[in-house]
């Protein structure tokens, strides 16, 4: 039988934590059938669904969460109607349960990212437009995953899009349309794509761009047991990005399969020593390159829980951040977050 670690006490359970970075999800019977031959399939088993109540559940769970950010899944879309348009059905079903509030709880999906195919070029202005009206105030900016790698390996069932997005002309395009509708963008890509990125924000210093998951270190598939080799250049691309205004960071994601680490799927699961143990030169890294006031610990959830449950995570990050000061906190743990996406608090 598998060990069940008896659960945390909560640490410093009076700070305030904007969470600007969790999914909600129902995953339909195709994507869990099947044997599962990737780290994300063997989460979507764990998590087929992750709606209000699983997210309530997480968010009361001990620590004092305030709010929280909704970030694109690929969930709920349209059914129906222009292909482009469909990812909308996502922000509509976010932004009812936005509205679902009870007394005492915390301001789910206060602040709602969506996905728009932004190679759509200047067309894509009709699809964000959309969704700022089907947000209700809460649509706060665009994720169009750009991550890619050679090997298959690496991304499994999230590979879909082509190598060099970032740098296409088509996309660059639909980008330029954020910075004049007051959006951001959310980059998620993996490590060995951070010059990419660099290109992009020198290319639009004028559009506020979120790195997520600390760029996602790589240590699996053709990367397998060569993290620490490749942290040299990890670290550099970190310190170019870091010295771009337009640019902020969030503080997690290394939980995912993706870093490699042996904390992944773990029996039993890590304490939260042992996960600020091993994400802590990640951490520190990114908040020396960005400063605290543009740097904001993320959950992930559910895609973190492959590692550890939402309780232990942020005993993970309160660990990390037990050097800083009171103000230097609130900036990690909410304040970022509430500038970054203009939250109404």
């Amino acid at each position: 039988m598998p060990v069940i670690p008896a659960a945390e006490a909560i640490l410093e359970p009076d700070l305030a934590i904007i969470d600007p970075h969790h999914h909600l999800w129902r995953m339909p019977a195709a994507l869990l059938a099947g044997e599962p031959r990737h780290g994300m399939e063997r989460l979507v088993r764990m998590v087929p669904v992750y709606l209000r109540d699983e997210l309530l559940a997480d968010t009361r769970a001990g620590h004092r969460v305030i709010a929280t950010v909704f970030m694109e899944c690929g969930s709920m879309y349209r059914e129906e109607g222009p292909p482009e348009l469909r990812p909308v059905g996502e922000t509509e079903f976010v932004a009812v349960i936005g509205d679902e509030r009870g007394p005492g709880e915390p301001r789910l999906c206060a602040g709602i990212v969506g996905r728009a195919d932004l190679s759509l070029g200047r067309g894509v202005g009709e699809v964000l437009q959309a969704h700022i009206e089907a947000g209700k105030r809460r649509f706060r900016g665009v994720r169009d995953i750009a991550a890619w790698d050679a090997d298959p390996a690496v991304l499994g069932p999230l590979a879909h899009v082509p190598q060099g997005l970032l740098a296409d002309p088509a996309f660059r395009e639909g980008f330029a349309c954020l910075a004049p509708m007051n959006l951001s963008f959310d980059a998620w890509l993996l490590e060995p794509q951070l010059p990419e990125l660099i290109d992009l924000a020198r290319a639009f210093p004028e559009t506020t761009i979120v790195l997520d998951h600390v760029g996602t270190p790589v240590g699996l598939g053709a990367y397998a047991g060569t993290r620490d080799a490749r942290f040299a250049g990890w670290k550099a691309n970190i310190a170019a990005l870091g010295a771009l205004p337009n640019l902020t960071v969030k503080l997690g994601g290394l939980a995912m399969m993706f870093c490699g680490f042996e904390t992944f799927m773990a029996d039993p699961p890590a304490t939260s020593e042992r996960l600020a143990e091993d994400w802590r030169p990640y951490v520190e890294t990114c908040i020396d390159a960005f400063g605290p006031d543009r740097c904001m610990f993320e959950s992930n959830f559910p895609v973190d829980r492959g590692t550890c449950d939402y309780a232990t995570l942020w005993n993970a990050f309160k660990r990390l951040a037990s050097g800083y000061t009171a103000a230097e906190k609130a900036a990690l743990f909410s304040e970022t977050a509430r500038r970054v996406y203009r939250l109404e608090i």
